[in-house]
């Protein structure tokens, strides 16, 4: 085994020498003995004499050296008694290192450790502990290079690191990564969004976070306006749903659209008429013609005797209308026109009966039609009779005729 001699102290910081006689095993051959000395080791017999030169010797070897006859030197000297530096022990016939460490000569305190060194020895602090005179008092870590990524706890004789909230330490124990809150505990009552260091959570469409911003809680839709459903919102978890009443179904998601009755279904009699209004249906006599009238289409009735009808309307026509419930007013909502007209012939209108309310105004537009106007509104339900009349004035006869228009109008029970 081959070796440089020396080797590194880091405890001193220094070479210190190998003694190779120890650590190289039968490092002398032949019957000879191992010597160690500074940098190497001798293999010398055991009848070997070893002493320590005073110096004086080589002083007198030097003269000898340049004498021109030098005397011939024995070869046995003399044995004189070794004499070992302190920390060192005579062994046989060499000096070795005392180790107080181990032997207990040392003045170490108990919080320190002990390091032999050659010919003396070292007190030295456990590690995270620093001298202060002749104390080894705790070394605060945190208050030098720590690398601790985010916060740095110093304890006694160590430190550890932490991680603020949303992240863990990684297996270096020094640096922080992120905790994925989503996967590990699933904090969202809906959806989790993992964020670095933290995370959001977000509700299905209908709800909307609670306080605790984890939680969802419904969205009342129907508390937000009157005008999400056309007649009625119904709240549910997570969404609503309009509704329509009676008489009405939805179209689309929120209005409302009148189911015609007398297509889809109704209970009127075979001598009755099925007549639709918003909201519902009535039944109308086929025939509405009563004496002395007789029907000659269909909803006009006339009367054939002169006599008979003096002072009556000549004809009278029957028709039906609905409006809706508080229609914006003025309005117009219909129109009277003559069937028939003549040369030399001069027409008036007005509301014969049924606005005792003053509901309706007639308007005239022109010889042969008027317009009736709605100027008070209306709140259904309500069933109301008008009867509109055409009196004719013929200006070369000097002869008044006159025919009867019965507008039977119905107003729903909504506005729509």
């Amino acid at each position: 085994l081959q070796t440089h001699g020396y080797e590194y102290d880091p405890v001193r910081q220094a070479c210190k020498d190998i003694d190779e006689c120890v650590i190289v095993t039968d490092a002398c051959k032949g019957g000879m003995q191992c010597y160690n000395h500074f940098g190497g080791y001798l293999c010398l017999p055991p009848n070997a004499q070893i002493y320590v030169s005073s110096g004086d010797d080589q002083s007198q070897q030097s003269e000898e050296q340049n004498s021109p006859n030098p005397p011939v030197r024995p070869t046995v000297r003399p044995r004189r008694p070794m004499a070992c530096s302190p920390g060192f022990t005579l062994d046989e016939q060499s000096c070795r290192d005392i180790d107080e460490c181990t032997m207990g000569r040392h003045t170490c305190s108990q919080d320190q450790i002990c390091y032999n060194t050659r010919g003396s020895f070292l007190c030295h602090c456990q590690p995270g502990y620093q001298k202060s005179s002749d104390r080894c008092v705790d070394r605060d870590e945190c208050l030098l290079s720590h690398y601790c990524m985010h916060r740095c706890v110093n304890t006694p004789g160590s430190y550890y690191c932490e991680c603020n909230s949303g992240y863990q330490l990684a297996s270096n124990n020094h640096s922080c990564v992120d905790v994925n809150e989503c996967q590990v505990s699933q904090p969202c009552q809906h959806q989790c969004y993992n964020l670095m260091g933290s995370f959001i959570c977000q509700c299905n469409q209908g709800y909307e976070l609670a306080p605790d911003s984890v939680s969802c809680v419904d969205i009342d839709e129907c508390a937000f306006s009157t005008y999400m459903c056309q007649y009625a919102c119904i709240n549910s978890p997570g969404e609503y749903s309009c509704t329509c009443p009676e008489g009405y179904q939805l179209h689309g998601t929120r209005m409302c659209q009148d189911i015609n009755e007398c297509e889809t279904g109704h209970e009127c009699r075979e001598e009755e008429m099925c007549w639709n209004y918003f909201g519902g249906y009535r039944c109308y006599p086929l025939n509405p013609c009563q004496e002395p009238y007789t029907r000659t289409s269909e909803n006009r009735c006339v009367c054939q005797s002169t006599s008979v009808c003096r002072g009556l309307p000549q004809s009278v026509v029957y028709k039906y209308m609905s409006i809706h419930s508080e229609r914006a007013i003025p309005a117009d909502i219909f129109q009277i026109q003559a069937t028939n007209i003549y040369p030399n012939t001069h027409n008036t209108f007005r509301i014969r009966a049924g606005n005792e309310g003053g509901e309706f105004f007639l308007r005239r537009s022109s010889n042969v039609s008027a317009m009736l106007v709605l100027i008070k509104s209306l709140v259904g339900p309500l069933e109301l009779i008008v009867d509109l009349e055409m009196i004719t004035y013929h200006t070369v006869t000097n002869y008044r005729t006159s025919s009867l228009l019965r507008l039977t109008i119905v107003v729903g029970p909504y506005t729509f």
